[in-house]
């Protein structure tokens, strides 16, 4: 397996595995996932299958020095800082053949280590209840219901600040 950034190329299998992971309200429009390409590849991290490069899982995002994650970035590409200092986390999708094997906390990782290698002071991400605990295995803390009403779902916002 290996972990690459996304190219124009991905969008067909991005978009396939964004319609798997997300109910239609949530999921992130194959214009939006378009648009955040063109803004921002290196805010894609795919984990990708050695050999034949299908990919498995990837987590994707912008970064901005804006410190909460609001529901007007998820479609405004343009917002995307690359000096931003913080990583904002719009999803963390596996593909349904590969789940649960660890592979999306093996991408969580690597975006953790790129964004402190950026210099980021952190991530944020929303979560719906259910995967509070995932994330905080990383680190990250619940800072309580996110203002954000993304496909009419509670989300609790969670950060994690990385140390210098």
């Amino acid at each position: 397996m290996t972990v690459r950034h996304a190219a124009t190329a991905d969008l067909d299998a991005l978009d396939a595995i964004e319609s798997a992971c997300f109910p239609d309200a949530e999921a992130a429009s194959r214009e939006s996932l378009r648009a955040r390409l063109a803004s921002y590849p290196e805010g894609f991290w795919l984990l990708t299958r050695d050999g034949d490069g299908g990919i498995v899982a990837f987590v994707n995002g912008f970064a901005t020095d804006r410190p909460d994650l609001t529901d007007d970035m998820y479609d405004d590409a343009a917002q995307h800082d690359p000096h931003g200092a913080w990583q904002m986390i719009f999803g963390v999708d596996t593909a349904p053949a590969f789940r649960h094997r660890g592979f999306a906390s093996l991408v969580m990782r690597r975006v953790i280590a790129d964004s402190r290698a950026a210099g980021r002071k952190g991530l944020v991400l929303t979560c719906k209840d259910r995967l509070v605990g995932f994330y905080a295995r990383f680190g990250f803390v619940d800072e309580g219901i996110s203002e954000s009403t993304h496909g009419d779902v509670v989300w609790h916002q969670m950060r994690l600040t990385l140390k210098k």
